[in-house]
């Protein structure tokens, strides 16, 4: 069993917050990273899966249920099957506050669970599980098998690629006719498969609404809805670009990544690494896998941007901390990488005290004053964390 990166910090709120969550997409690996932390906990724990009638059964009356239990960690897998228990927890805690009375898992995002942000404000800490990243994978898998594969524990660790393509159809299915609606999203299944399969196609490009609506016959303002559902329940994720005011960075056009390169590569009918190795989409891919592993592994004091002007300067990363460029990356796939004019340019319009060029294997060396070419695993381990 692989101890999740993770692990420490959530301990760590348990000890300070009444309330601490774990959100994430499911079959992440939320439930077996929370049996992790009950069998360390120093309290007596209970656990209870929504999923399961006879758990939810035992919240009919959730009030008598958990104040009887006001001395254990209660653990509630699958919680916004039960969004009205939040101002219940609310009470409960403002009743006996103490660290570590209840670990929530959910596969939403807080501005999707809206309870939980309303009622538990100051009582609860979020902590986002992601797909397995490069840090946590044993030396049996490569690199080159998570980007593949992606990071679900499912995918990972499979070693048949018949079962596994079987596994990914029957997730999408699910989230599809089942977990998106009961969230909430009022959309056709098949709309949003096909929303998907679109996103997948056009992953790591500008975000065209307008298109998008055309092609699947509905409006604009319903397809941004939607894209903001898929990217509250985990499976897309926008990065918007750089811009010294900051308040137009939200209102211009983002880049839409998935946010697992295995989702990516099965919508997109892309079966295993020869196969991807001949498709055009493999730079694009490529970079989504980085993209992923960085919005993963970086400090929560550093957001990440791209970079792109009229005048042709382009970066695909720009990290900063306030107003501040601390450095951008360029994302290739090529050992040998090549820059652009709008590259130099973009180096020179934002001024970073570090360029880096992230690639598949190279060598780590200094390519000129201020620019800096390694590969990813180089990257992650050497200077991902001194940004």
């Amino acid at each position: 069993m692989i101890t999740r990166r993770i692990f420490t910090e959530i301990q760590d709120s348990l000890a300070f917050f009444p309330v601490v969550s774990i959100i994430g997409p499911r079959q992440v690996g939320k439930t077996t990273l929370a049996k992790q932390i009950m069998s360390a906990s120093a309290k007596p724990t209970i656990y209870l899966d929504l999923e399961i009638q006879s758990d939810l059964f035992k919240l009919n009356d959730a009030e008598l249920f958990l104040s009887q239990h006001t001395d254990h960690l209660v653990v509630i897998d699958e919680v916004q099957h039960k969004k009205e228990l939040y101002p219940l927890l609310r009470g409960l805690v403002d009743r006996q506050r103490e660290p570590g009375r209840f670990l929530l898992l959910g596969s939403a995002s807080p501005e999707l669970l809206r309870d939980s942000s309303e009622s538990l404000a100051g009582r609860i800490a979020y902590h986002q599980l992601h797909p397995f990243d490069l840090s946590e994978i044993p030396e049996t898998v490569s690199q080159t098998d998570l980007w593949v594969k992606g990071g679900f524990p499912n995918m990972v660790f499979s070693t048949k690629p018949d079962l596994s393509r079987r596994w990914m159809e029957s997730f999408i299915s699910t989230y599809l006719n089942r977990d998106l609606l009961q969230l909430g999203l009022n959309a056709s299944p098949n709309t949003i498969r096909n929303l998907w399969t679109m996103m997948a196609h056009l992953n790591g490009q500008l975000f065209n609404a307008t298109m998008l609506g055309n092609s699947l016959g509905v409006s604009t303002p319903t397809v941004k809805r939607y894209v903001d559902f898929l990217e509250e329940a985990f499976l897309l994720k926008s990065l918007h670009p750089f811009s010294w005011n900051m308040s137009k960075r939200l209102v211009k056009t983002p880049k839409i990544y998935l946010t697992d390169t295995g989702i990516l590569h099965h919508l997109s009918g892309i079966p295993d690494f020869v196969s991807l190795s001949g498709n055009p989409m493999i730079g694009s891919s490529w970079e989504s896998f980085v993209v992923n592993q960085v919005l993963a592994l970086k400090s929560a004091y550093t957001d990440i941007y791209f970079y792109r002007t009229h005048q042709g300067s382009e970066v695909d990363l720009v990290f900063t901390k306030g107003l501040n460029v601390v450095a951008t990356a360029e994302i290739k796939y090529s050992n040998s990488p090549q820059l652009t004019k709008g590259n130099f340019l973009a180096f020179d319009d934002l001024n970073a005290p570090m360029n880096y060029v992230i690639t598949p294997s190279s060598d780590d060396y200094l390519f000129k004053e201020r620019i800096r070419i390694c590969s990813l695993k180089a990257f992650i381990t050497n200077y991902l964390s001194i940004i």
